[in-house]
């Protein structure tokens, strides 16, 4: 069959219009964004958004912004006007909106009204567009600014409507996209309301906090406690805005606030900068929260590269990742030994009981009968209670043996033995139960001898389990993973040594040799040459076997044969087998190297199960404290935990 011939031919305006709407309006949340950027441009204080069914079925933002005159609201509708570029210049956009396509392309598939007054004119005005037909104008009563409302949304194109997710799943996506230019204007009140749901409701900040105050309100209560001020700039381009902590972050990367002179942006550049900044301090499942704004000449930066406006492109794209990798890593070192305020509130919930333990429960009266309560917690056979006064424990001997048989009678006798002999030992500085790893007549000099105040991490007490270190601060105490917190400090170590022109190495007096599978070899005797860079130096030594002769100092006591494991699982993990000429930190071959120091720090670091002297507890707290990312191990765990004191007494009811 031949082919048919057609003429070119120009298309209906409501089709374009309709075919264009399909760039502009792919779901609800598309329309309500550009309708809040529009009353952003005008300037309004206020912005109130009402849904209905995810917005299916009605979307009303109503604005105080300037308004529109009865002229330029018929103009608004047609494709391609706007008043944004004013001089025509897409080079220097400083406004949100700019393609003048959002109100067409609304109306192409919706039905639209728009009722709206200047300041200066004594009535406002209304106009309908259906489905692409346009209406007249019209006066109407109206306070000042602009009231927009669209009904039945795709229902020109009912295609599209079959797209379209749950109705709760289409309003979380506008609330999502609400507060996301809330954090980017927090200036202006903003309020979303539906028929199902508590509304979102954020007042506008004024003052020097405003833009933490409301980072807060959008990513919720503990981010102010948990995060860190940034502010710098460098070559024309500013960053400034609060950052969390490591220890404070998401299993998904929707809590990463980016705005680019204002505008909400999801780019792939600076999200990828902020993985890169993040990546010593967090694990590789986990997302950083964050709310970050870049300023620079609107000529730096093209925002016209996406129909949506939610992607940028800079002219310099290395000077703005290299601004964000920096700043993050200057304002977390910075900050020092902190970590998120959400561990404490997670620590004080697993020692809250859930139900009353033995030792809590109303006593019973050996000779009451019927579970009278004595207003006195029993005593367990066996389990001294060396805060009581001999003479009460004495009383509840007798009152307990009252009635009881000759064999439990001599049970009690031996208990009460053991309570005198050990409230003696106590007494005397003596006492250290059968077993226990906590040593206080060791690590308890007196306060003193150790100025909390200046410490943020305290000075040691105890240590638990020859693993967890607890050092009192001046409103609190401190629980330290002992063998996480070095782990950081070895690693920031053989960082600073590795910058500073070469880690100290030292020569094996016998060197080792490790079998292992031929190709795990082969692997590692080609990534010798970055290994020596780290201060580890191999050879090949037949099929299957390297030969170990240098390592660095701080792993000096290491198993090699561990060391080599790991460093051929960074290898695997770094996914850079292949060295490059990029050795700058941030390029691959840096990335490669901070992998594989990452490995080997564990192997220099403190032990769990190694008890430690109290000066090294306290020598290790001090080196916590001047080091940068101390609050989270390499692999993105916490390196400990801080409780207030208020909330210590709150927890035994003291508050």
């Amino acid at each position: 069959m031949p082919p048919v011939l057609r003429p070119v031919r120009r298309l209906d305006p409501i089709l374009v219009d309709r075919i264009a709407a399909g760039e502009v309006v792919e779901r609800p949340a598309s329309a309500v964004k550009e309708l809040v950027e529009n009353a952003i441009d005008a300037g309004a204080s206020s912005i109130e958004v009402t849904i209905e069914a995810g917005g299916r079925r009605l979307i009303r933002v109503v604005d105080d912004g300037a308004g529109m005159s009865a002229d330029d609201l018929a103009l608004a509708v047609e494709r391609h006007a706007t008043s944004k570029l004013p001089g025509g210049d897409l080079t220097r956009i400083d406004s949100l909106g700019f393609r003048g396509e959002a109100l067409p392309s609304i109306g192409a598939v919706a039905r639209l009204s728009l009722t709206s007054r200047t300041a200066d004119a004594e009535t406002g005005s209304t106009l309908v567009v259906d489905a692409g037909i346009k209406g007249e104008v019209r006066p109407a009563p109206s306070p000042r600014g602009t009231r927009i409302e669209v009904t039945d949304l795709f229902s020109a194109t009912p295609a599209r409507l079959k797209f379209l997710k749950s109705d709760r799943a289409e309003a979380s996506a506008i609330a999502d996209g609400l507060r996301r230019l809330a954090v980017a204007q927090p200036g202006i009140r903003f309020s979303l309301r539906s028929e199902s749901g508590n509304p979102l409701v954020l007042s506008a900040e004024t003052g020097e906090d405003a833009t933490l105050r409301r980072l807060t309100a959008v990513l919720g209560p503990d981010f102010g406690a948990s995060s860190a001020a940034l502010d710098m700039a460098r070559e024309g381009f500013a960053l400034s805005g609060h950052i969390g902590l490591p220890s404070y972050h998401r299993g998904a990367g929707n809590q990463i606030h980016f705005t680019v002179n204002g505008r909400p942006v999801r780019d792939r550049l600076l999200l990828g900068a902020v993985r890169g900044a993040y990546a010593d301090a967090m694990s590789s499942d986990r997302h950083p929260v964050l709310g970050l704004a870049i300023t620079c000449d609107p000529a730096r930066v093209d925002v016209n590269v996406h129909p949506a406006k939610t992607e940028v492109r800079f002219r310099e794209p290395g000077l703005v990742r290299a601004l964000i990798v920096s700043a993050i890593h200057e304002t977390l070192r910075q900050a020092g030994a902190r970590s998120a305020s959400t561990g404490a509130a997670r620590t004080l919930d697993a020692l809250r009981p859930s139900h009353p333990s033995p030792v809590m429960r109303p006593a019973m009266t050996a000779h009451s009968g019927r579970g009278a309560w004595s207003g006195r917690a029993p005593l367990q056979p066996g389990l001294p209670s060396f805060g009581a006064p001999a003479g009460y424990a004495q009383a509840r001997r007798f009152e307990a043996a009252e009635g009881l048989s000759e064999a439990g009678q001599a049970a009690f006798d031996r208990s009460d033995a053991v309570f005198e002999e050990a409230r003696q030992a106590r007494l005397s500085g003596e006492f250290a139960p059968p077993g226990a790893d906590i040593r206080p007549s060791e690590i308890e000099p007196p306060l003193g001898d150790h100025p909390l105040g200046d410490h943020p991490l305290g000075a040691a007490r105890a240590q638990l389990h020859e693993t967890y270190i607890v050092a009192q601060t001046r409103d609190g105490i401190v629980l330290v993973d002992q063998h996480a917190a070095h782990e950081r400090l070895v690693y920031e170590r053989l960082k600073r040594e590795r910058a500073a022109g070469g880690i100290a190495r030292q020569g094996l007096l016998i060197p080792d040799v490790v079998e292992m599978a031929p190709q795990d070899a082969e692997r590692l005797i080609a990534a010798a040459p970055d290994l020596d860079r780290l201060g580890l130096t191999l050879e090949p030594f037949g099929t299957g076997a390297v030969l170990v002769r240098e390592v660095p100092v701080a792993l000096a006591d290491a198993s090699t044969r561990r060391l080599l494991e790991d460093i051929l699982d960074a290898l695997d993990d770094s996914g850079l087998e292949d060295g490059s000429a990029d050795g700058t930190e941030g390029g691959p071959l840096g990335r490669r190297l901070d992998a594989i120091l990452s490995r080997m720090s564990c192997h220099g670091s403190i032990r769990a199960g190694r008890r430690l002297r109290p000066e090294e507890m306290n020598a290790l707290l001090r080196e916590m404290e001047a080091t940068p990312f101390a609050g989270t191990c390499n692999h993105g765990r916490p390196t400990f935990v801080e409780l207030k004191l208020t909330d210590i007494e709150r927890l035994f009811g003291r508050r």
